[in-house]
């Protein structure tokens, strides 16, 4: 059965009027007459059987059922343009693959690496966009997805990768500055929003005494959390995993023990096993099996 969908032309041709509330202005954006834009929105109402716009004199207005449908034309446009520039920029002999991960564990751990994919797989793309909530994996455009082991991923197939390890860091400026003998409680802390409580943990955990867990500004991103550290904002309890460069370089210190008792586990998720999986997502997911063990060379 043929698809009841207006042309291209009438869709573009509303859409940019819409936008810019004129004719004429869509007419000069579109590198067509003012009449021409006007027929094509005519033609647009006709086989919608309703009014977009409403004609004051030489003015139109959008009427609301326009308003609301030129809403719905421009994300549909928006995300045809997004989808076709993606394929025009896929190589011509080669693949690519979609990968979900959390943020900071993207910009922090697996960015750093992929260059090592990279020289191994040089025919495979590999596109990371950030997604800080489990989701449905099928029918979700993306081939695998980097997020913590979580009930939510029931049904796929979770490979672990590593470990999240909290431990509480600070400048050495602001350590020198305190003094040697200086107590935790006495330093400004860092907290992140979605984990209010992993201070009085690591508190229980360490045999410490923390008058007030909560005192201390609060931060949406451990790699927020890094850099107020590394800025002499105070101490921030973040994932060692991280902070390994800063470490070395001694831009950061952990006079502190590490808070095993607040864990989480990295794991890779995955629609199929990965023998089943397709060759480049196959060969992703062998790789960072491996960068996780410690085994790539």
């Amino acid at each position: 059965m043929r698809r009841k969908i207006p042309s291209n032309s009438a869709l573009l041709a509303f859409e940019a009027a819409a936008r810019h509330g004129s004719f004429a202005r869509a007419a000069d954006e579109l590198a067509l007459t003012e009449g021409a834009v006007s027929r094509q929105i005519g033609r647009l109402e006709a086989f919608l059987g309703v009014a977009l716009f409403e004609r004051v004199g030489n003015r139109v207005r959008l009427a609301p059922n326009g308003t609301r449908y030129s809403a719905q034309v421009r994300e549909i446009l928006n995300r045809l343009e997004r989808d076709s520039l993606y394929l025009m920029g896929q190589p011509v002999e080669g693949a690519s693959i979609e990968i979900a991960a959390l943020p900071t564990f993207a910009t922090r751990w697996l960015i750093p690496r992929l260059k090592r994919f990279q020289i191994k797989h040089p025919n495979v793309t590999v596109h990371i966009a950030e997604r800080m909530d489990p989701f449905i994996l099928p029918g979700s455009g993306f081939d695998a997805a980097i997020h913590f082991e979580h009930p939510a991923w029931a049904g796929m197939h979770q490979h672990r990768l590593l470990e999240e390890v909290l431990v509480p860091v600070c400048s050495p400026a602001l350590f020198a500055d305190a003094g040697a003998n200086i107590s935790l409680d006495e330093l400004p802390r860092l907290h992140r929003l979605q984990n209010p409580n992993a201070w009085q943990l690591y508190a229980q955990e360490a045999g410490i005494v923390l008058s007030n867990s909560a005192v201390g500004a609060r931060y949406d991103l451990h790699s927020m959390l890094i850099e107020a550290a590394l800025a002499g904002l105070g101490v921030a309890l973040v994932p060692r995993l991280y902070i390994g460069a800063e470490l070395e370089q001694g831009r950061l210190i952990a006079p502190w023990p590490d808070g095993k008792a607040i864990t989480k586990k990295f794991c890779l998720v995955l629609s199929d096993p990965i023998e089943l999986s397709e060759a480049p997502l196959q060969a992703f997911a062998k790789w960072i099996l491996d960068e996780a063990r410690g085994l790539a060379p």
